[in-house]
């Protein structure tokens, strides 16, 4: 009997961050469907992690990682690129899943031409904010649910992947060098690794 999704995602972000890797997150359009199989992901703890949104707390803008699990969390960076994030843990404790980057695997012509035509396969989705803009996710996404058959689905893999390794955050300044960084072992599409400047420049002090 394959495991309850909702019963996954329940856990704490540390856990289920490397579980993700390989499913698959659907948006239905009215341009059509695109369909990103995750090959990297990063874990948020809530007011426990200093690099999280909800660490001092509860604020209209992070409310939807108190959960329930299972919700989609999506925001605004730098003004420019919409991160998308699976709430996960316990309704009331704040974690989530930062989706840092995947391979489209359903509606490819439909991502390119959202992420523009001289941009390559394995790039259409390498990175949050271009998995952000393939999909087509925006704050409007927020708090949707992604186990319930609506616009937004997240679906397990019928077959777990071979091998995921896990490393340091990215562009994190605090609690940069926990390693709750998860992708898909020698995937062409996991993005680059890059250390926060604000984070060397407070090892160099």
């Amino acid at each position: 009997m394959s495991p309850d999704p909702l019963a996954i995602l329940a856990q704490p972000a540390p856990l289920v961050a490397p579980a993700l890797i390989g499913w698959t997150l659907t948006h239905h359009t009215p341009d059509g469907v695109v369909t990103v199989e995750l090959t990297e992901t990063e874990a948020y703890a809530g007011e426990t992690d200093p690099a999280s949104h909800a660490w001092r707390g509860q604020t209209a803008r992070n409310a939807v990682m108190f959960g329930p699990a299972g919700r989609l969390y999506v925001y605004l960076s730098h003004g420019l690129h919409f991160c998308a994030n699976v709430v996960t843990g316990t309704e009331g404790d704040a974690s989530a899943v930062l989706l840092r980057a995947g391979r489209v695997v359903e509606g490819v012509d439909l991502a390119q031409h959202r992420r523009g035509e001289h941009v390559a396969l394995r790039s259409l989705a390498r990175g949050p904010g271009n998995l952000g803009q393939s999909l087509a996710l925006t704050t409007q996404h927020s708090g949707a649910h992604l186990l319930d058959g609506g616009s937004l689905v997240l679906a397990p893999p019928a077959r777990p992947p071979a091998a995921v390794s896990s490393g340091p955050r990215v562009g994190v300044s605090r609690a940069h060098d926990w390693p709750w960084r998860y992708w898909l072992t020698g995937d062409p599409t996991v993005s680059a690794y890059r250390r926060s400047k604000l984070a060397s420049a407070s090892l160099s002090r």
